[in-house]
């Protein structure tokens, strides 16, 4: 699930050769002596020091008096595989998330984080403002978790995580959780989060007593996973921009489905996360306005989410 706490402003800047390189303008080593021989201005003020921190989004740069060409502003939605690292980079070589996405696109980076062992949707980008809006806690953009958890689960086991639990000196809260599956073997648990604290939807279950085997994020704002396929990448659209970045104002919310307090979604209803199990391996799928005690038994119509039918270039 989401790992750190969301970016500052101030974390959000790069460095200053970073930028110009990725603009186009040469490699970062040929940018670094354009620096150094004064050729650039930040905000009209020549900057001759190797590593100045800048933002690229709100700060005018100058590269010999002419505004530096900026780099188009890339969104894409990933689905990342289990054993991943969410950074572009690590020095102990393990496997990232930059190893699923094409070379060229080294200045995009993970929009908030999900740990190793997690799967499921991860946006990436080289827009900072669309990373503040989508991590910061004040916006409120939701996420939608499953899990897949060892042993029976009862529905009035649900209550304390959407009135807040206590683990390790921190309170957590969801949004809302609901009970998709019950059985003798594994439980399958569906929960929505505001904020994105570290290992947040681990340290809930950690909480109760409960043993997570399997965790996916399946949805961010009102962008599902879909049918995009493991390790798989695809460009979003500027409506799905639109809308995300309208969920970060508050104008709109994780589902569309109307409010439901019916016995099987804890938590509170305005939201009215009805969704069924859709995106959930094995289980039945739901009505997209029941919210049953027990999803999983028997089968129900569910229509298929649609914004992830068309995957970018260079992911078949």
């Amino acid at each position: 699930m989401s790992g750190r706490r969301s970016r500052s402003p101030a974390l959000l800047k790069v460095r200053l050769q970073k930028v110009l390189a990725g603009s186009g303008l040469a490699s970062r080593r040929a940018c670094e002596q354009v620096i150094l021989a004064g050729r650039v201005a930040v905000n009209g003020h020549t900057v001759r020091q190797l590593g100045t921190q800048v933002d690229p989004d709100r700060d005018r740069i100058t590269v010999d008096g002419r505004p530096m060409r900026s780099r188009p502003k890339l969104y894409v939605a990933l689905n990342k595989p289990k054993g991943y690292l969410c950074t572009r980079r690590d020095p102990e070589r393990r496997r990232t998330v930059g190893n699923l996405l094409p070379s060229e696109w080294s200045d995009l980076y993970p929009v908030g984080r999900l740990d190793c062992d997690t799967e499921g949707l991860l946006f990436l980008t080289n827009d900072g403002e669309f990373c503040l809006r989508l991590t910061h806690p004040r916006y409120e953009v939701r996420k939608r978790y499953v899990a897949t958890l060892e042993g029976p689960i009862r529905l009035e086991a649900l209550r304390p995580l959407t009135r807040g639990v206590v683990h390790a000196g921190e309170r957590l809260v969801a949004h809302r959780a609901r009970l998709l599956s019950a059985g003798q073997s594994h439980s399958v648990l569906e929960l929505e989060l505001k904020e994105g604290k570290n290992r947040e939807v681990r340290r809930l279950c950690e909480s109760q007593g409960w043993q997570i085997t399997h965790l996916r994020r399946t949805q961010i704002g009102p962008i599902k996973l879909g049918e995009l396929p493991s390790g798989k990448w695809r460009l979003l659209t500027k409506p799905e921009i639109k809308r995300l970045f309208a969920s970060a104002r508050g104008t709109d919310r994780v589902s569309a489905h109307p409010p439901t307090d019916k016995p099987g979604a804890v938590g509170d209803p305005s939201p009215g996360i009805a969704a069924g199990a859709d995106d959930v391996p094995g289980t039945a799928e739901a009505s997209s306005t029941a919210s049953a005690t027990v999803v999983g038994r028997h089968r129900r119509s569910s229509p298929r989410p649609t914004s992830s039918s068309h995957f970018g270039p260079g992911t078949g």
